[in-house]
């Protein structure tokens, strides 16, 4: 399984960004996809995850209210709409994937996408 991650970029607090995740590969409906982020110094942080079939989700308390995913299963593509955006959310924001149920920790995932850059500045 391929993840490419896009949409990141600088924006200013209070502003928004949606980071895409498109999925390639041999990918199945039994899979969950999450987004983590990591900041300068800081431990890979889960942020949400929703199920491919399902299509439940699963937030971090700290976006919880702010940031939406959602899918789309024509494209194979999942989506983080980041709203409110606070300069607490900067980071590399990576997607990954997990084959079977919701996960949200690091070592739960088995696919890793590259990151893509949030920058939220004053």
């Amino acid at each position: 399984v391929q993840l490419q991650a896009s949409g990141g970029g600088l924006v200013q607090a209070g502003g928004s960004l949606r980071l895409s995740c498109a999925a390639s590969g041999r990918t199945s409906s039994t899979y969950v996809m999450g987004w983590f982020r990591q900041a300068p110094g800081k431990e890979h942080e889960f942020v949400a995850a929703i199920g491919w079939k399902i299509g439940s989700t699963y937030y971090a308390d700290s976006v919880k209210g702010r940031f939406t995913i959602s899918k789309d299963n024509a494209k194979n593509t999942v989506y983080l709409q980041m709203n409110s955006l606070k300069i607490e959310d900067t980071a590399v924001y990576y997607c990954a994937a997990r084959r079977y149920g919701m996960g949200h920790s690091f070592a739960d995932y088995d696919y890793w996408g590259q990151g893509t850059q949030v920058t939220v500045s004053s």
